[in-house]
C-alpha cells in the first residue's frame, strides 16, 4: 500500500516502533490494571508524558508518546492538526469547499460513538501539548492487521458474519459523520477480530446529503435506536467545543436521511432483513 496521509494509521500501531516494540507493549498491557472509561479519560487527561517516540508518517504531524502516572503506563497518539481552507484542491479531480482537518474531530468521533453505544472508536480527549491544543487518543493494543492487509491476505475471521456486521457499522457511522477520508488503512482489526475505527480529522462536514446511500444495506439495532434518539441538546452537551452548531445541525440532517432510508428498507424487506444485533 502506498504511503498516504491516512497510512499514518499503521504508524499508529506499527510505524515508528516496528513489530517487536508493539508486541512488547501488548505483553506489558497484560499486567496493567483494568481501567473504567472514567479512569482511562483521567489518565489521558492528566498522566505525564514520560517518553516521546517520534512523529508518525503523514501530513498531520501526529506523534506517539508514552504516558505514566505511576500506576498505569500506556501509549497515546497526539494530533494537533487544525487546518481550515475555503477551497481545498488535490490535483484536477478533487475540490472541497470549507475544508477542515482538525484534531477536534477525533474527540467528537469518540464522544458520538459513546452516545451511539459503539465501543470501537478509541477514546480521545482534549489536552494541551507543547503549548498547543491537541487530541490525546488511546493507543490500540493487540493490533493484528488493518483492513488493507486483511483484504490482501484474504483473511477471514472465525465468524464472517460478525466481520460483516462491523463493516455495516462503519458504513453507517461514516455517513453520519460524513467522513470523507475513510480508507483501508484506518480500519484496524485486533486479534479478537474487533474492528476499530480511527482517525476522523476530516469528518463532520456540513453536507446534508449522504455520500454513498446505496452502501447502507443493514444497520445494527442499538446503533439504529440511539441514532434515532439523538437530539440537538444532547449532542451539544456531549460535544462541547469539539463541534460547532452548524456541524451538529448537518449531522442531525444526515441522521434524518439515514433513519428514513432504513425505515423505508424495513417497510420493503422486513425488519429481520435490515436490522441485526452485533455479537459482542
Amino acid at each position: 500500500m502506498p504511503w498516504t496521509r491516512r497510512t499514518a494509521v499503521l504508524a499508529l500501531l506499527l510505524g515508528v516502533c516496528g513489530v517487536a516494540p508493539c508486541l512488547a507493549q501488548n505483553a506489558a498491557t497484560a499486567t496493567q490494571p483494568v481501567l473504567t472509561p472514567q479512569e482511562m479519560e483521567d489518565f489521558l487527561l492528566n498522566a505525564p508524558v514520560v517518553e516521546k517516540k517520534g512523529g508518525l508518517r503523514g501530513v498531520t504531524n501526529a506523534q506517539r508518546v508514552t504516558l505514566s502516572n505511576g500506576r498505569v503506563t500506556h501509549d497515546a497518539q497526539i494530533q494537533d492538526v487544525d487546518i481550515s481552507k475555503a477551497i481545498f484542491e488535490v490535483g484536477p479531480k478533487y475540490t472541497e469547499i470549507n475544508f477542515k482537518d482538525t484534531y477536534r474531530y477525533n474527540i467528537a468521533g469518540y464522544r458520538l460513538a459513546r452516545l451511539l453505544g459503539l465501543d470501537n472508536v478509541p477514546m480521545s480527549v482534549p489536552r494541551t501539548f507543547d503549548r498547543k491544543p491537541a487530541a490525546f487518543t488511546w493507543w490500540i493494543d493487540d493490533f493484528m492487521m488493518d483492513e488493507g492487509d486483511r483484504q490482501k491476505k484474504q483473511a477471514r475471521s472465525p465468524d464472517p458474519a460478525r466481520t460483516a456486521s462491523y463493516i455495516h457499522i462503519m458504513r453507517v457511522f461514516d455517513e453520519l459523520i460524513q467522513n470523507r477520508d475513510r480508507n483501508a488503512g484506518n480500519l484496524l482489526w485486533t486479534s479478537d477480530w474487533k474492528m476499530w475505527l480511527i482517525d476522523h480529522t476530516r469528518a463532520f462536514r456540513l453536507g446534508k446529503e449522504l455520500l454513498k446511500p446505496e452502501a447502507l444495506e443493514r444497520v445494527e439495532r442499538t446503533l439504529f435506536e440511539r441514532m434515532r434518539g439523538l437530539t440537538s441538546s444532547a449532542l451539544a452537551e456531549a460535544m462541547g467545543e469539539t463541534l460547532m452548531k452548524a456541524e451538529i445541525e448537518a449531522l442531525l440532517a444526515r441522521r434524518d436521511v439515514i433513519v428514513k432510508l432504513f425505515d423505508d428498507r424495513i417497510a420493503m424487506r422486513g425488519e429481520a432483513a435490515v436490522v441485526y444485533t452485533l455479537a459482542r
